[in-house]
């Protein structure tokens, strides 16, 4: 039976022009990748600054691992909670305004972490249509109720709260979206959540490090303090891992309950000392922010003519609309021969009919390889 049920999903993800393909890479410059011998131009990296390759980020790691080794060793609550991991999660704290940050090793870990322990059966989870599948797996794997509220749409939200709820309700949105790249209006959610007693969670992977002052974030820019902000270090940090940020009771309620949290490995000291040179740089980082900005305005200035939907973005993430799989699947190995790297997004990632192209743009892109990008897309239209 086991057998038998394997084999009709694969052959349905097969049929449905869906299977994922991993394929090794060699080289990874953030601005170029080379696989199977041959280099590209990389439009498909999350790195948006480019820190992965920064010389100061890299030679803390470096540093890192000579004077604590590979690995922590033990969970955080046995002997893996170096005095590396805390000083970032105080730096991350006073920099983004909360009491406490709590380091976790990765960002679905830590929504899950959160969903896991707080939502109890009684209580109700209302989240964005298109939040992110961690937070939404963990919700419908939850005893509490889960309802969706149109994706950005604070009135379909505040129809859903308006019904009295028998327990406590959490909010649950992203900063900037994935995949649609477009920003949640934070403080109309924020003031409907309040207005229903409830608690709000952001997880803002995608805004940390390239949006508000310093790098700060959509609700620093956008003047909004959830209760539970959840930020991710595989983006604009260029590296890996995850940190929730509360105020001290709910972080000793983690500390004291969270299964995640207690019964994982802690983060590797080398890798916090890495962290906590990316903090540096992020924080020290406006010319890089700067120069990614002028990058996507050049795209979109670019790609304006093109036949596909391009949805409105401002963010690094500029999802290219195809529609079919197949034909996502065929213009993505377009570009590839033309030396361009785009992974084709497809269902059940992104909604039925909205397979795309998710470019990604980077700091770290020069003028000449959005041109190429450019004139790929161009002649693969024509």
């Amino acid at each position: 039976m086991w057998r038998d049920r394997i084999n009709q999903a694969l052959q349905a993800r097969r049929a449905a022009d869906g299977w994922r393909y991993r394929r090794p890479v060699e080289q990874n410059s953030v601005r170029e990748i080379v696989l199977s011998g041959k280099r590209y131009r990389h439009f498909s990296s999350n790195d948006y600054l480019g820190l992965s390759q920064h010389p100061a980020v890299v030679a803390a790691w470096q540093q890192g691992a000579a004077e604590a080794g590979a690995g922590a060793g033990a969970s955080g609550h046995v002997t893996g909670y170096s005095h590396y991991q805390a000083e970032l999660e105080q730096q991350l704290a006073s920099w983004l305004g909360y009491s406490r940050a709590l380091l976790f090793i990765s960002g679905f870990a830590a929504n899950q972490a959160i969903i896991h322990l707080l939502a109890q059966k009684q209580d109700r989870i209302v989240a964005d249509k298109l939040t992110h599948a961690s937070l939404l797996d963990a919700a419908i794997h939850s005893p509490a109720t889960l309802r969706r509220f149109a994706h950005n749409q604070p009135a379909s939200l505040q129809s859903i709260l308006a019904a009295p709820a028998d327990g406590a309700t959490l909010v649950v949105t992203e900063g900037v979206f994935s995949m649609d790249g477009d920003s949640a209006p934070l403080q109309q959610i924020a003031q409907a959540t309040q207005a229903a007693e409830g608690w709000l969670l952001v997880d803002d992977a995608h805004g940390i490090g390239v949006t508000g002052e310093q790098g700060r974030g959509s609700c620093w820019q956008q003047q909004v303090h959830p209760e539970l902000l959840v930020v991710t270090f595989g983006k604009a940090f260029g590296i890996s891992g995850a940190a929730v940020l509360c105020d001290d009771a709910t972080a000793d309620y983690i500390e004291q309950f969270s299964r995640h949290l207690i019964y994982s490995t802690a983060m590797p000291p080398a890798q916090c000392c890495a962290l906590l040179a990316a903090l540096q740089q992020i924080q020290q980082g406006e010319g890089l922010r700067t120069r990614l900005r002028q990058n996507i305005a050049r795209f979109r200035a670019g790609a304006a003519q093109l036949p596909w939907q391009l949805f409105t973005s401002e963010s690094a993430i500029q999802p290219l609309i195809v529609g079919d799989n197949r034909a996502a699947l065929a213009l993505s190995q377009q570009l590839e021969q033309a030396g361009c790297w785009v992974s084709a997004i497809r269902p059940p990632t992104v909604p039925p009919g909205t397979a795309r192209l998710r470019i990604t743009l980077t700091a770290a892109h020069q003028p000449e390889d959005i041109d190429h990008l450019l004139e790929a897309l161009y002649d693969a239209a024509g």
